[in-house]
């Protein structure tokens, strides 16, 4: 790969700072593609997947950053299952669509169906009582130190500026003060206390609790994704069996960051939303195309810690162009993976982990409390689950894992 000029070092970093450090209530907004943007009701801000401690239940949730649901949108979960990591044999649906009172009606497949008033605190239950449906205004679980990360990618846009080198696989070369200055304006807020840049901010939330086995028909391991669609055609909702056809796709999300932060960030702006447009409609089985745009941006982060090729899942004896081609893999298959065989749930990435031989029990997947932000940030910099913070332990909410509908009142 050719070693970048540093007046184009220093674009790309800045692209990319403002792609990771924008905040979350604005992110996708100015981030995501033009359809999105024209619609804030189908921008999804965040996904959670998880199982309740009594081993029953796949806990999932949708925050929409919008605020708000629409009438003319389809909001959709997607549960795929299978036996190993990476391959799933089958998938359940669990759609909801709203009508202009926001009253609720909801379908997990074809095995329960509610409608109804579903803003209540407790939620409303399906027919056959095999999935509960919370959607409402709630807080945001999503916390980050915004103004801090900004710092620190200021940082290092800075010393490229100042001739820093990059190497052939695009990570940066920072000497120890330059990497010690990022790391630290990461931690600190204007050079205080780190804050929570959003702090009290409240989003339109989807939360569905349904039965394991309606979700796991393929095997014990999860993979969630969710996804925001234009209705169908009305002649091919009325072919359709009692659970509605998804429409055209508008957004898509799986893990946190992937399609805003990794995709496209080193682009112009007419390339970058071109390609983001095609992402959130792509297909699963057209999703890895995406695995080079995402292998481009992994290297700006590897060099943060000051020491290039020490990335989580790198192959640091591979040619420079394929050295982080097996993480950009990974996460091109966005999904959120749960092992709904594990009642415990502490650990964002736990089932990747145990495929890449680190044996856990953990469910992995994303509850409300993970502070999944600063484990990714750790793996891509340092190739460990911490090291790499910003200072923000916890939202200033307080939520839950057990109490329906888990997410704290706004």
């Amino acid at each position: 790969m050719k070693i970048f000029e540093n007046g184009t070092r220093l674009a790309i970093f800045m692209s990319v700072a403002a792609a990771l450090t924008a905040p979350a209530a604005q992110a996708s907004d100015h981030l995501d593609t033009p359809t999105v943007i024209a619609d804030p009701a189908a921008d999804i801000g965040d996904l959670y997947a998880w199982t309740s401690s009594d081993g029953r239940r796949l806990n999932l949730a949708m925050n929409i950053v919008g605020g708000k649901f629409s009438d003319r949108l389809q909001y959709v979960f997607h549960v795929d299952s299978g036996k190993r990591f990476g391959k799933t044999t089958a998938t359940t649906p669990v759609m909801c669509r709203f009508d202009d009172r926001n009253i609720a009606e909801c379908w997990v497949g074809d095995a329960d169906y509610v409608h109804g008033d579903a803003s209540a605190a407790t939620g409303i239950e399906g027919k056959h009582r095999r999935f509960r449906v919370f959607a409402g205004l709630r807080d945001d679980p999503f916390f980050n130190n915004v103004k801090g990360t900004r710092s620190a990618y200021e940082a290092a846009a800075e010393a490229l500026k100042q001739g820093a080198s990059v190497d052939a696989a695009a990570c940066p070369n920072l000497d120890k003060a330059t990497s010690r200055k990022v790391l630290d304006r990461w931690r600190h807020t204007d050079g205080g206390p780190a804050t929570n840049f959003l702090a009290g901010w409240k989003s339109a939330s989807l939360v569905i609790s349904v039965d394991l086995g309606v979700v796991n028909r393929g095997g014990e391991l999860l993979a969630v994704w969710g996804g925001t669609y234009a209705p169908a055609t009305q002649a091919t909702q009325d072919k359709a069996s009692a659970f509605p056809v998804a429409g055209s796709p508008v957004d898509r999300i799986g893990r946190p960051l992937t399609g805003n932060a990794l995709l496209g960030p080193l682009d112009p702006e007419e390339v970058s939303d071109r390609r983001k447009e095609a992402y959130n409609r792509a297909a699963p089985a057209a999703w890895q195309q995406y695995a080079k745009d995402i292998q481009r941006t992994l290297g700006l982060y590897d060099g943060f810690d000051g020491t290039c090729g020490n990335q989580w899942l790198v192959d640091r004896n591979a040619e420079p162009s394929l050295r982080y081609a097996v993480l950009a893999k990974t996460l091109a298959d966005d999904r959120l993976w749960v092992n709904s065989a594990s009642k415990v749930c502490t650990r964002f990435l736990a089932v990747e982990f145990a495929a890449n031989g680190s044996a856990n029990t953990d469910c992995g997947g994303r509850t409300p409390n993970y502070d999944a932000i600063d484990v990714y940030r750790s793996l891509l910099v340092g190739g460990t689950i911490d090291g790499i913070d910003d200072g923000v332990e916890r939202d200033d909410g307080t939520h839950s894992t057990s109490k329906f509908p888990f997410l704290a009142a706004p």
